[in-house]
């Protein structure tokens, strides 16, 4: 029977979880505080259960001769080393979804209270101040509600407000029409929205591309007496942007309950009387905590037993016996979605992966998986081989998968195409010797590419001197050229360059890139 230790408080319903399925289990609650004591106890445990107290370091995942599955109940796992379970073949569990709901409310709570500046006006009220006309409110009805991020928390957070009868506009690079008219929301671009919405709240992951997202210049595109609410991530707002703004009027008040740096206790916003703080309270209601503390029992219950892998952040869904043969392609499909993703800048409505040759006879599951993921990472950031399908059938994204004898030179091909609703871009790849990925068409322009690190895409029309202006633009910019790859339609038409450089190309030099006489599109990539 296989042993699980809980170290952190779960609640009796999630211990009496373990034992319905033939689970042996310690419920130690406070081991977790002490860890002299679980260092020493921590090798006879096949599962480790924990919430944010216990600290699952290098030392105690040392010590861990059993440990086959760590489950965090929420979705945090910074107190993971994850690097150090994983080089030991630990499974690494979260449970993303079970604070949706909690956080979905939490925003729409601090909505309210800035819409009506309850804290302040409760404060004065105790304070024996009888100030009815200072605190002028204002309603939600028949207001906008920007929301940047459609995904499961901002889709809840769409939800409710309509029932507030609030008309809700919606920023998302993956929400596609059909998922956008599925949830009541209209589709439009981040400008449209700063420019339309009395009230913003964000959902997002804190990515590249959705750090700061509110900064200087787009706060100075929002309406005028906007209120915006963060419960996502801290630094997705410019703390000091949002400072100077609400300073000058610009932006009427904001309630936060995620800051730049936590635990936030000394921070200049806490001094603006139109500014409304929570310490992170966005997961913190009974229901939520019962929920993560069922659903990880469960998943580690269905591990042990059975193998079933849920949630993992840290390994695919592949048997010990497939491993060494799928994870070559694993490799690859990933790369080829990343690829892919990094090219789109539209909704997507649906992804098709083919294989060809004799990877089509082998588990292509794990494969499809890591291919969805790479196409969702770059602008979903926190995305992993089993999170990938679930998100991309939240957001509507179809997947299609197909099997092919071989037909063409390779004995084993992976083609990706990502369906917008511009376009289909496709790429294709396959393994060399040694079990390096490497690419071979994109674009349906045959091209032959090693991955790289640091990569530069270009399309350009093919007209003579192009890849003269082009090095010597590149040898301006001091960035070193490792391989040059090119590949063409047919003469005159679209053409693509692909480079291996030995640096990451900023902004700037890409702005330089793009500018140059032939170029279509150029984008950086990094693997």
């Amino acid at each position: 029977m296989p042993k699980v230790l809980v170290s952190d408080k779960l609640s009796p319903t999630a211990v009496q979880i373990f034992k319905d399925n033939n689970v042996d289990v310690d419920y130690l609650p406070d081991v977790g505080k002490d860890k002299e004591k679980l260092l020493e106890i921590i090798g006879q445990y096949d599962g480790l259960a924990i919430r944010s107290a216990t600290k699952v370091t290098e030392k105690i995942i040392a010590a861990a001769d059993n440990l086959k599955v760590i489950g965090r109940a929420g979705i945090g796992v910074d107190n993971v080393d994850i690097p150090a379970a994983t080089a030991k073949g630990i499974i690494v569990m979260n449970t993303p979804f079970g604070n949706s709901i909690t956080t979905a409310e939490h925003a729409i709570s601090l909505m309210l209270a800035l819409a009506r500046q309850i804290p302040e006006a409760d404060a004065s009220t105790r304070a024996s101040k009888w100030e009815k006309s200072r605190f002028m409110g204002v309603e939600v009805t028949n207001k906008t509600l920007g929301l940047i991020g459609a995904g499961n928390i901002g889709s809840i957070v769409a939800n409710r407000a309509q029932g507030l009868q609030m008309k809700v506009v919606a920023f998302d690079p993956f929400l596609t029409p059909e998922r956008a008219l599925d949830l009541g929301v209209e589709k439009v671009e981040l400008d449209e929205l700063l420019a339309r919405a009395d009230f913003i709240t964000i959902h997002t992951p804190l990515i590249d591309a959705t750090r700061n997202i509110l900064n200087a210049e787009t706060l100075a595109k929002t309406k005028k007496g906007v209120r915006i609410v963060n419960c996502a991530r801290g630094g997705l707002i410019d703390e000091k942007a949002l400072l100077a703004a609400l300073q000058s009027g610009h932006v009427a008040g904001a309630a936060l309950d995620v800051f730049e740096v936590e635990p936030a206790t000394d921070n200049p916003l806490f001094n603006e009387p139109n500014v409304i703080c929570t310490p992170h309270l966005g997961a913190s209601t009974t229901e939520a905590q019962e929920n993560v503390a069922l659903q990880v029992a469960e998943q580690i219950s269905a591990y042990l037993n059975t193998g079933e892998i849920t949630n993992a952040l840290n390994f695919p869904s592949i048997s010990a016996e497939e491993a060494p043969r799928l994870t070559p392609f694993v490799k690859l499909a990933e790369t080829l979605g990343l690829f892919a993703g990094q090219l789109t800048e539209t909704a997507i409505s649906g992804i098709r992966i083919e294989y060809e040759g004799e990877v089509s006879e082998m588990n292509t599951r794990p494969m499809t998986a890591a291919a969805i993921t790479g196409v969702l990472k770059p602008l979903l950031g926190d995305v992993n081989m089993v999170s990938a399908p679930v998100l991309a059938k939240d957001r509507g994204i179809q997947v299609e998968t197909v099997n092919r004898e071989q037909h063409g030179a390779y004995e084993n091909t992976i083609t990706l195409t990502v369906i917008t609703e511009r376009q289909e871009r496709s790429v294709a790849g396959t393994i060399f010797a040694g079990g390096k990925p490497r690419l071979i068409k994109v674009k349906n322009i045959a091209m032959e590419a090693e991955i790289t690190p640091d990569m530069l895409y270009i399309t350009n029309i093919d007209k003579p001197g192009f890849i003269g202006r082009l090095g010597t633009l590149l040898g301006d910019l001091d960035i070193n050229i490792a391989n040059f790859n090119l590949g063409r339609g047919e003469k005159g038409g679209d053409a693509i360059a692909l480079l291996n450089v030995d640096s990451q190309i900023d902004e700037g030099q890409l702005a330089q890139v793009a500018a140059l006489e032939g170029v279509v599109q150029a984008k950086s990539l990094r693997f």
